[in-house]
């Protein structure tokens, strides 16, 4: 049979099929492994049991590096462009605006590896975190840099990252070098919690060689003590989680790793760092190799001992990855409902891991038993980015999963009990997203009609799709989706001269609002390119509540707590967490988008101690500073700039 008859079969069963349990899920996952592994352009691992952790090997006897869905034929705007880089309108309502070079951002620029991207080191690009250094209520934004060859051999001087200090007025200052941020290393994603309860938010990079935990000293300087710590790790980490997974008040840290890579023996086609050449090919033409055909790093999960040290129970915990997938983005959330963060691992090319917290210090793999190891047609994906919600504001954490251009980003809606099904389609998520390459990903509620939107960041990985009539494009715009209560998502329209039509190699996203008016906007690390500031225009008068929780017996910065807010008849939910997207950290303030609501009727929040208050709100349309045992104790000031 037609290796691409025999996929678009499969794609439709998989679509149309009803809900099913968790022993047909498995067994349906199993029946599509076996059929799609006959198939030319279903590049698919042999290691998918139901059971266990999936033997190591997703390399062999395939071809191509990364994991696809297949080849699609292109998709052209009426002007004939890629829709990754077209398919504008004229006219409609700007939703945001990219105020970068307004706002002072665009003088710093990242910059990684060389613009042929000859090897994968220089492909991932790198992620973008939101933190009010400085505690003066108004968020800042670090931006993490990577590198080039040059200046490893110490010929140039290296790219530094970038801490904008907010200035209230809509413009920003980079002090990365006064405040000792600026990190000089191949870096790749940043995680930002309060990892010591002193009350100043901390950061911890990611890099190609060894890490950094950047401690507040609280006189807007940080101090990088990683290896005092004991949290370098070494080799290549990614996208960083900070939770209290023991339930001991201490934030602890999850580092997934990706590929092994020895700047010293490069992996190039025949190499023996590679294992075939056709890990070298994307569509028959070459492309740098990997991830497939290259050996994984391993995950890390650091005890926190409370003393400024931290120890590795990777083993002990059950989260070491001994597989060797190759980890992109994680998040510690609480997927069941049962007070305890879970852990979410999103790889690349390989399945994806759930964790649930068993409450003993240890995890349960329940990856394939939950449905989210892969997508609903029993493939695994090239998962980049996890953007994690409520969207259908039942109570429960659902998840969305950015992945490679020939695939489509996956939505796991949350049926109970941390079992998911693939319902991307159904909702709408799934064909726009195919020709994109996805990576930076937030649900986020644009105009604070209550219900969570969905928003991507979009970039390819080779730069020779420029030169190929495949569809898709090295430089891309972004998508946003708005949730139709809960129902389905609709793809607003990329107008032009507004930030949806910005097309740039998008990378790392996050999300947060970035001049406390309300409004959540977004910034994007752009590979070897400045950054994009979305600013949110949108004309909607709704009202609004954003919450700065303060833990007492669990940590400091309240990561882990969950709040429930009820009012106009709609119960939503917002958690506190550090990580996810692609390797990057959003604003940890929850916010919720009311409607037409004046004020809210029921605020419920479930600390990560177990504790569980109501709190009255004295009004709405502000951010308000909320402490365990005390109640509303502040507020954050307002607005100076539209």
């Amino acid at each position: 049979m037609d290796g691409s008859v025999q996929l678009d079969r499969v794609f439709f069963h998989a679509r149309n099929r009803p809900s099913v349990s968790r022993p047909s899920h498995l067994l349906l996952q199993c029946a599509l492994v076996l059929i799609l592994s006959s198939s030319p352009l279903c590049i698919c691992t042999q290691a998918q049991a139901p059971t266990g952790v999936p033997q190591q090997g997703p390399q062999q006897g395939m071809s191509g590096g990364v994991n696809t869905g297949g080849n699609f034929a292109p998709v052209l705007d009426a002007q004939k462009r890629p829709i990754t880089a077209g398919g504008f309108v004229d006219h409609g309502t700007p939703i945001f605006i990219d105020i970068a070079e307004k706002a002072g951002l665009s003088k710093w620029s990242h910059h990684d590896g060389t613009r042929e991207k000859e090897f994968i080191l220089e492909t991932p690009g790198s992620g973008v975190g939101l933190i009010d250094y400085d505690n003066d209520g108004w968020l800042d934004i670090y931006l993490v840099n990577a590198t080039t060859y040059d200046a490893l051999s110490g010929k140039a001087e290296a790219p530094h990252a970038a801490l904008f200090r907010n200035n209230h007025d809509g413009t920003f200052t980079d002090v990365a070098a006064k405040a000792g941020v600026t990190n000089d290393r191949w870096g790749f994603g940043v995680a930002i919690a309060d990892y010591d309860n002193d009350g100043w938010p901390d950061m911890y990079v990611t890099n190609m060689g060894g890490n950094r935990l950047y401690h507040n000293n609280h006189d807007g300087t940080f101090t990088d003590v990683a290896e005092k710590a004991g949290v370098t790790v070494g080799g290549w980490s990614t996208g960083a989680t900070w939770g209290d997974y023991d339930g001991d008040g201490r934030l602890d840290l999850f580092v997934p790793g990706y590929v092994h890579f020895d700047k010293n023996q490069p992996p190039t086609p025949g190499s023996s760092a590679t294992l075939a050449r056709n890990f070298c090919q994307f569509r028959g033409a070459p492309v740098m190799c990997g991830p497939r055909g290259l050996e994984g790093e391993h995950d890390h999960l650091f005890h926190n001992n409370g003393d400024g040290a931290f120890t590795d129970v990777s083993e002990k915990a059950g989260v070491a990855d001994k597989a060797g997938y190759y980890g992109l983005s994680s998040v510690f959330i609480d997927l069941n409902n049962d007070g305890k963060p879970d852990l979410v691992v999103a790889d690349d090319s390989t399945p994806n891991y759930v964790y649930l917290n068993k409450g003993d210090g240890s995890f349960e793999d329940a990856s394939y038993a939950s449905g989210y190891a892969l997508n609903e047609n029993g493939r695994e994906t090239a998962s980049m980015g996890i953007a994690l919600g409520d969207y259908q504001n039942n109570g429960r954490i659902d998840l969305f999963n950015t992945t490679f251009s020939d695939d489509y980003d996956v939505l796991y809606h949350n049926d109970g009990d941390a079992n998911f099904t693939d319902v991307s389609y159904a909702a709408g998520v799934a064909e726009p997203t195919v020709p994109f390459l996805g990576w930076g990903d937030a649900f986020m509620d644009y105009d604070n009609d209550g219900w969570k939107d969905l928003f991507i960041a979009n970039g390819h990985v080779y730069p020779s799709v420029d030169k190929n009539d495949w569809g898709t494009t090295f430089a891309e715009r972004p998508l946003l989706f708005r949730n139709l209560e809960g129902k389905r998502f609709e793809l607003q329209p990329a107008v032009t001269g507004t930030g949806l039509a910005v097309v740039r190699p998008a990378r790392g996203a996050a999300v947060g609002d970035l001049f406390n008016d309300g409004k959540l906007d977004v910034i994007i690390n752009n590979i070897d390119s400045p950054p994009t500031l979305l600013r949110n225009v949108n004309p909607d008068h709704h009202h609004w509540v954003e919450l700065k929780l303060v833990g007492a017996k669990g940590p400091r910065d309240a990561v882990g707590a969950t709040a429930y807010l009820t009012c106009g008849g709609m119960r939503q939910r917002g958690d506190v967490y550090s990580g996810g997207s692609y390797a990057s950290s959003s604003d940890q303030r929850v916010h919720f988008g009311i409607a037409d609501s004046g004020k809210v009727d029921v605020l419920e929040i479930h600390w990560p101690d177990a504790t569980v208050e109501k709190v009255q709100l004295p009004g709405v349309d502000r951010v308000f500073t909320v402490e365990e045992g005390k109640g509303v104790t502040g507020h954050a000031p307002a607005a100076k700039t539209k």
